[in-house]
């Protein structure tokens, strides 16, 4: 079994920057893709950013893309997301999730990711 805790995120003004991070522990750990997917207050969980494993290839949701930044460090099997330039409607409780490679489907869905992190809340002030 993999377990993925999230640690990092916090209360920030608008503006600010905050960086996420995501560490994988438990069994050999070999997945496909690792990313990052939020959910606000009475809505859906969307994705946010996901990074492959082995080619480090990234894919961001349209609305962070320039502000956010996902990275990995496959030595400590740990992903981050660094967020810049934060807004009050990127407040949600942020979750890591991570796949394996005999998953199919798209990245950019929920039903993609097998392992999922506790959340970690992110609050942006106006």
């Amino acid at each position: 079994q993999v377990q993925l805790e999230e640690s990092g995120g916090g209360l920030v003004q608008a503006g600010g920057s905050l960086r996420l991070s995501c560490a994988a522990s438990g069994r050999t750990f070999s997945p496909y893709a690792m990313g990052w997917f939020r959910q606000a207050p009475g809505k859906e969980r969307e994705f946010v950013a996901t990074i492959t494993w082995g080619a480090g290839s990234t894919y961001y949701r349209d609305s962070v893309k320039g502000r956010f930044t996902i990275s990995r460090d496959n030595a400590k099997n740990t992903v981050y997301l660094q967020m810049m330039n934060l807004k009050p409607e990127d407040t949600a409780v942020y979750y890591c999730a991570a796949d394996d490679v005999t998953r199919r489907g798209s990245l950019y869905q929920t039903g993609r990711y097998i392992y999922w992190g506790q959340g970690t809340q992110v609050t942006v002030s106006s």
